[in-house]
């Protein structure tokens, strides 16, 4: 499956590296990174909105989707580094020195690090429903840290999550389109399959890209912090509430990183490109104008 009316590049981003990306639209150039567990299609409605004012550019990330799936040789092949400097690559080698940059999930921790690291690149940035890695793991404790079992089971060495994942994929990947989607039609069957089937092929990859997240880019993220580095573009997070459900202050940690801050909770799921892909669509366009 694809975004209707784009067209489909790969462009080589690093050394043995080519990513996958659909491009369309005209205009000033806008990035949409995905989340878990899907690909570049999870921003179609979206995408294809934008597109009538952008030139719109949907990876699919590096160990995802139909981009290239390097072996994890060490913590940096899936470092948030690592991928942030993937898509900047990707910008450049389609015309863009500058652009602005959206990510959901995943996506959204790799546009954050894209942001520190590359600050002349990023024009404006918008984060969907995460914290930044080092502040999740904070925010994570007692039987509240049950919602993100999965973190924990992909944190582990290598070997045993790739085995328990790889026996049962569709129920793993499964649980999580089923469980964070306040309306099951936005995700219909044939693009709950593809994403089904992109992660079947992607195992070793995707826990890869979790394991990154409780080793290296907490030494970033902390060493950041220290430093003082902050999100120096402006920044629109839109999250659900799950400052409520988990009990701190979503704004405030945000608004630590990101001077120039937005910050709004959404009524949908997990899922909100493809739940409300206007009110996505919208808060993009406000954020480019800012």
């Amino acid at each position: 499956m694809t975004i209707p009316g784009f067209d489909h590049r790969r462009v080589t981003v690093a050394d043995g590296v080519t990513l996958h990306a659909a491009v369309g639209g005209s205009g000033s150039p806008i990035v949409l990174l995905h989340g878990f567990p899907q690909t570049h299609l999870m921003w179609r409605h979206v995408a294809a909105d934008l597109a009538t004012d952008h030139t719109v550019i949907c990876p699919d990330l590096r160990g995802y989707g139909a981009s290239d799936k390097p072996a994890e040789t060490g913590p940096d092949v899936y470092s948030k580094r690592t991928m942030a400097a993937d898509v900047v690559a990707l910008a450049a080698a389609l015309g863009h020195e500058r652009f602005a940059l959206a990510g959901h999930d995943r996506g959204a921790l790799v546009a954050f690090r894209a942001g520190l690291d590359h600050p002349a690149a990023i024009t404006h940035l918008a984060c969907l429903d995460v914290l930044p890695t080092l502040d999740m793991w904070d925010v994570m404790r007692g039987v509240t840290a049950a919602v993100g079992f999965h973190l924990y089971l992909m944190a582990q060495p290598p070997g045993l999550p790739e085995q328990l994942i790889g026996a049962s994929p569709d129920a793993f990947f499964g649980h999580f389109l089923d469980l964070w989607t306040n309306d099951p039609a936005a995700i219909p069957a044939e693009v709950r399959a593809a994403y089904l089937d992109a992660c079947r092929a992607a195992v070793p990859s995707i826990v890869a890209d979790y394991r990154a997240s409780a080793g290296i880019d907490v030494e970033h993220d902390r060493a950041d912090l220290a430093a003082g580095n902050r999100l120096s573009m402006p920044v629109t997070v839109l999250q659900q509430d799950w400052g409520a459900a988990l009990g701190y202050d979503a704004a405030a940690v945000w608004r630590a990183w990101a001077p120039d801050l937005r910050h709004d909770t959404v009524t949908s799921g997990h899922f909100m490109a493809e739940e409300s892909p206007a009110e996505i669509a919208r808060a993009l366009r406000e954020l480019v104008a800012r």
